[in-house]
């Protein structure tokens, strides 16, 4: 077990908190969060805040005290340091899940009001709402499961337009692009870049959410991309996509509305 945590020293919410942290893996750190009872909100990318009348009860468990500075450096060391921006809260990291990127890779997701960087971001995502808080959801062809429209960025292309014309696209729904607005972000690190993401080692797939005020119209699916294109109610689309390693952003998202 390679577990370590400072003193409650970080001030928040009227108390003070401590970092949990493990130098050896992702898995690790939330196996044991789980086990001492962490909520899994208590996440904050690469370590859990551990409230201080908790303290006591996780070094107990097996978590080895160290000094704040020593931490640090030893999430520096281990690789498993989550860089961020301010507002942003990391909700996981998956190995191995984009079937297009060669070779190993993680995947970083992320719930954020800043769009990524459009330098690096090679593609968009977008989750439509109509009046009838129903949510646009299609069934890809190429990646499977019901999600939102999305795909690559074309040449030239801003990432906003390649947002709206992969809805139009997939869905035969035309979007301003005005409405969209951001709400996360997936990021992808690899070690050498592949011809389908040239950007990486770092890469990002932007994410956006849009209302209509309209009632939700009619879909002409592509049937070359997406075997379907619907409107699902929100009481049914946990069903549908909870599943899915980006279903945190829209989880996140929902319960915001």
């Amino acid at each position: 077990m390679t577990l370590f945590i400072d003193s409650p020293q970080w001030p928040a919410h009227g108390r003070h908190f401590a970092h949990l942290i493990s130098d050896e893996s992702y898995d690790e750190l939330h196996a044991f969060a789980a086990a001492v009872g962490l909520h899994p909100r208590a996440y904050d990318g690469d370590h859990y805040d551990v409230p201080q009348e908790r303290h006591a009860e996780v070094v107990a468990a097996g978590a080895t005290l160290v000094e704040g500075r020593e931490l640090l450096a030893m999430l520096h060391a281990s690789g498993l340091r989550f860089r961020k921006r301010k507002g942003e809260r990391p909700m996981g990291r998956f190995a191995d899940v984009v079937p297009t990127v060669a070779g190993p890779h993680h995947l970083d997701v992320v719930v954020s009001d800043q769009e990524p960087p459009e330098a690096t971001t090679s593609a968009a995502a977008a989750f439509v709402f109509d009046r009838l808080d129903r949510l646009l959801m299609v069934h890809s062809r190429a990646r499977g499961g019901w999600e939102a429209p999305a795909g690559a960025r074309e040449p030239g292309e801003t990432t906003r337009a390649g947002a709206v014309r992969e809805v139009r696209e997939e869905t035969g729904l035309v979007l301003e692009e005005s409405l969209l607005r951001p709400i996360g972000y997936e990021r992808i690190t690899q070690t050498r870049p592949s011809p389908r993401w040239p950007h990486l080692p770092h890469c990002h797939i932007a994410i956006y959410a849009a209302d209509l005020e309209v009632d939700g119209p009619s879909l002409t699916p592509y049937r070359t991309e997406v075997h379907d294109a619907v409107w699902v109610p929100l009481d049914q689309v946990r069903d549908r996509c909870s599943a899915q390693f980006w279903w945190p952003i829209l989880d996140w998202f929902l319960q915001q509305r």
